[in-house]
């Protein structure tokens, strides 16, 4: 019985194990696709279909249905927990959150500046950020709308579950007790070593010219973590960052920043 009851519990560890980090996996590998088969593909040229001139166009659709089908499949393995009070101060944390990560672009504009910029301006992230995922691109407007739909489906929901689950959910307390049975551990648990390397890992999972923005926002989450101790509360935060960005990206064609 005990060695029957053994096994059930290294099934289910392993399981859980597979639910938190499956998602991010899959995820980075179609940015992989994207960045090098996308490479491979792309053909931009007026007499080339529209799946190869845009590989994006539905390499990211693809991603967004694919993690979003592996998340509900899996869905019994990750404690949301949705809480009002919680869900709130998460949506404020959020719009502080992403308001820092644009502020350095939004300078970059303010200030009139042309060209790349350099030392601690470019650091900080003080860029134009024009050049990126451009749902323009698509001239007819039902292929317009539905890039426009997967891309914020993308970003505010497949996005925030996926990254939160894996950095929050799984490598927080993967980093605070390494061994087999840190998944046991309750969500939320404050550690000096949690704060640093998830907030590390955070940001070098972007691009340079995002890092200052990132650790700022990787600690207001932390911090969210570690006083709300819920992860639904920190997938809203995550959700209300990146709805709020999009929207900016489509208002003032900053789409660098996708």
């Amino acid at each position: 019985m005990s060695s029957s009851a053994d096994q059930l519990r290294v099934q289910e560890s392993s399981l859980w194990v597979r639910a938190q980090v499956m998602p991010y996996v899959l995820f980075m590998g179609f940015l992989l696709l994207s960045q090098f088969g996308g490479e491979l593909i792309e053909w931009n040229h007026p007499a080339a279909p529209w799946w190869r001139r845009w590989p994006n166009q539905w390499i990211y659709p693809l991603q967004t249905v694919v993690c979003l089908g592996y998340l509900i499949r899996h869905w019994r393995f990750y404690e949301f927990h949705w809480n009002l009070k919680w869900s709130l101060i998460a949506v404020v944390f959020g719009a502080v959150g992403i308001g820092l990560w644009l502020l350095p672009t939004t300078l970059y504009d303010h200030w009139k500046l042309e060209g790349e910029t350099t030392g601690l301006m470019k650091w900080f992230g003080v860029a134009e950020r024009k050049d990126g995922f451009n749902p323009h691109e698509l001239e007819h407007p039902a292929a317009y709308f539905f890039s426009l739909v997967m891309r914020f489906l993308r970003a505010a929901v497949v996005v925030a579950m996926v990254e939160e689950i894996f950095w929050r959910s799984f490598l927080s307390r993967f980093v605070h007790k390494m061994d087999g049975s840190y998944w046991k551990l309750a969500f939320g648990v404050h550690s000096t070593k949690i704060m640093l390397v998830t907030t590390l890992a955070f940001t070098f999972a972007h691009a340079p010219v995002d890092y200052a923005g990132a650790i700022c926002y990787g600690l207001l989450t932390y911090l969210l973590y570690v006083r709300s101790k819920n992860l639904g509360a920190c997938v809203i935060m995550h959700a209300t960052a990146n709805f709020l960005m999009g929207c900016y990206i489509m208002a003032y064609g900053k789409y660098g920043l996708w």
